[in-house]
């Protein structure tokens, strides 16, 4: 059977949508009265200057109903089957639209709640596109998609917590003392919820050396194909770290680097990054 693996833009897969053949459906961003595809027509510098001049932040939406109804037909086009991956459920009412949509198409569209974002969704994604290019059935590699998704590791660190602030996942009082202070909260998905992960103290580099530290202490094990180092444009000197320090404590086959799209940049803000990938048991 010819499987057909698709996903929403909040994977952040970047050129990798095309090497390994995904479809990606584009959330909406709107910039005051204006409206732009995730990964389209927008790019992150557009969102930090809107939030520079304007103070407030982007306000960003799922596809409807019927733009999955629409994407699903043009993307089942010459295959027998789809599978569709959405941001985490408990982050976006885009996983219950889709579900909905698909089932105007008689069980060919089965669509996952990815428990995740970013590239831990991205993550997800590749996984399905190695098992789809491996042969696997829709069955087969929804099944271990369903259990691999609760061991991603989906964490980072952001520079600033203005955007977190403005988007009231941060008291002023937080805000103000992380400033003075010179602390960076690691924010973690837990069963597809974002929450506090423990705080780091000091600049934004040593702060991420330390969570690369944490991790690399934490997952002894975990699965060697791919790792994603994710950031929000981050300085070229803290992403270059990054990568040689999860270079120097892990043995990932390829270690990625990707930049978030507009929807993760416009809830995190400049200079947040994450180290991504799927631990064992």
């Amino acid at each position: 059977m010819k499987i057909r693996i698709t996903s929403d833009s909040t994977c952040d897969l970047n050129e990798l949508v095309t090497t390994r053949d995904i479809g990606i459906l584009p959330f909406q961003v709107n910039l005051g009265d204006n409206a732009y595809r995730d990964g389209v027509d927008i790019t992150p510098q557009d969102i930090f200057n809107f939030v520079s001049e304007t103070k407030i932040l982007p306000k960003t939406a799922a596809p409807s109903i019927g733009e999955y109804e629409e994407f699903f037909e043009k993307e089942l086009n010459g295959y027998d089957e789809l599978i569709h991956f959405n941001i985490s459920a408990q982050a976006s009412g885009s996983h219950n639209f889709a579900k909905e949509a698909a089932n105007s198409f008689g069980g060919k569209v089965r669509v996952i709640d990815s428990k995740a974002l970013s590239s831990g969704q991205g993550l997800l994604v590749l996984k399905a596109a190695d098992m789809r290019d491996a042969g696997k059935s829709g069955e087969e590699i929804e099944k271990e998609i369903c259990v691999l998704r609760d061991r991603v590791n989906t964490s980072f660190v952001p520079d600033t917590l203005d955007y977190l602030h403005k988007g009231g996942r941060c008291s002023s009082m937080k805000m103000l003392a992380a400033n003075i202070l010179k602390i960076h909260p690691k924010i973690v998905m837990v069963d597809g919820k974002l929450q506090q992960g423990g705080t780091y103290k000091g600049s934004i580099e040593r702060c991420i050396s330390k969570y690369i530290e944490e991790l690399a202490a934490t997952y002894g094990s975990y699965d060697t194909t791919r790792c994603f180092v994710t950031h929000s444009s981050a300085d070229k000197e803290v992403v270059d770290m990054a990568k040689a320090k999860v270079a120097e404590l892990f043995h990932f086959d390829e270690i990625i680097e990707t930049v978030a799209g507009s929807i993760i940049t416009s809830h995190c803000g400049k200079g947040t990054l994450g180290v991504l990938f799927i631990y064992n048991k």
